[in-house]
């Protein structure tokens, strides 16, 4: 008897010890815990961490993430307002808010990152279709159009700096704040939407890199044409200062010859001066030196009788024959 009685103790203590394994759980602080009964949740969601307890066998716990989660969107094309295709990579970061809202509509990630593909995407396509390119590429806003001034000149638009009016992190928040609204009817708070990276469709690229290839010819072309022109302006500054130079250096030399001869002549006149015999000796000498300037082997001669040139010709006694 007592025997039976022991097993009959020992089968409630067992009996009981189920029903409080099943009816107690904790909830860990990194997560938060959904009571549903017979497939449907059953009061608030528990969000403390700690000891808690439920119906056992007519209730179950379903577990639902409480930290800050990842959504990672696929690389897509899609078109700017100005029709140039660009391949946009976007990422986001996301938590759940609302666990009975989440359960009821998501039931579980998996349904949750589909539905972050879709209205993410879709927010990042029609705000990107709204805006030019260089919204997309640019952070600075409010930037007064201009243009370099060595560039001026140039034809087209080289070097011309669009004006953004929003940027690229302004067009972040409105794909944000649209995404957003329309997640909260799922209990997910997005915390924040970012651009991972933008590339260009592959031919639109080759034609990027194209006129980026000739607008900086351009501007090559335009900084030689000027280098050209200052070098022929230094050029010709230096020749027409040469010439400065060797004309005033050839003017100088012609005074100091002027006045060396007029020194000179005046030192001859000095000397020859000095009695009658003197001043013909010296009309003789320069009559030789002029002679001697005027007369070659082949030169022939012709003078006056009366010329000052003849009047020592004319004296000369000729050779005797033999």
């Amino acid at each position: 008897m007592k025997q039976v009685a022991g097993i009959i103790f020992l089968a409630a203590v067992l009996a009981v010890a189920m029903v409080l394994m099943g009816a107690a759980y904790t909830v860990l602080e990194t997560e938060q815990v959904i009571i549903t009964q017979f497939g449907k949740p059953v009061g608030e969601p528990i969000t403390e961490a700690g000891l808690h307890f439920k119906l056992p066998f007519v209730q179950e716990i379903i577990r639902i993430e409480k930290r800050i989660l990842e959504w990672d969107g696929y690389p897509t094309e899609m078109p700017t307002k100005d029709k140039t295709y660009i391949v946009v990579d976007t990422f986001g970061r996301w938590r759940i808010k609302d666990a009975k809202q989440y359960f009821l509509r998501l039931r579980d990630e998996r349904s949750a990152l589909s539905r972050l593909d879709d209205i993410l995407g879709s927010e990042t396509r029609n705000s990107i279709a709204k805006h030019e390119l260089i919204e997309m590429i640019r952070t600075t806003k409010d930037r007064v159009p201009e243009r370099d001034s060595v560039l001026l000149d140039a034809p087209g638009n080289v070097g011309i700096l669009y004006p953004i009016t929003m940027g690229r992190a302004k067009v972040e928040e409105e794909v944000f704040q649209k995404a957003a609204e329309k997640l909260t009817d799922f209990g997910i708070e997005l915390l924040d939407v970012r651009f991972k990276r933008i590339n260009y469709n592959e031919s639109v690229r080759e034609r990027i890199f194209e006129r980026m290839i000739s607008e900086r010819r351009q501007i090559a072309e335009r900084f030689r044409s000027e280098g050209g022109g200052a070098a022929a302006k230094i050029i010709g500054k230096k020749e027409r200062d040469l010439l400065k130079i060797e004309s005033e250096a050839y003017k100088r030399v012609q005074e100091i010859r002027g006045v060396a001869d007029a020194k000179a002549t005046e030192i001859y006149a000095n000397a020859f001066n000095q009695s009658q015999e003197a001043i013909k000796f010296y009309e003789f000498v320069k009559t030789m030196e002029t002679y001697q300037d005027m007369l070659a082997e082949d030169t022939t001669l012709i003078l006056s009788t009366d010329s000052e040139i003849f009047k020592y010709l004319k004296d000369i006694d000729p050779p005797d024959k033999p």
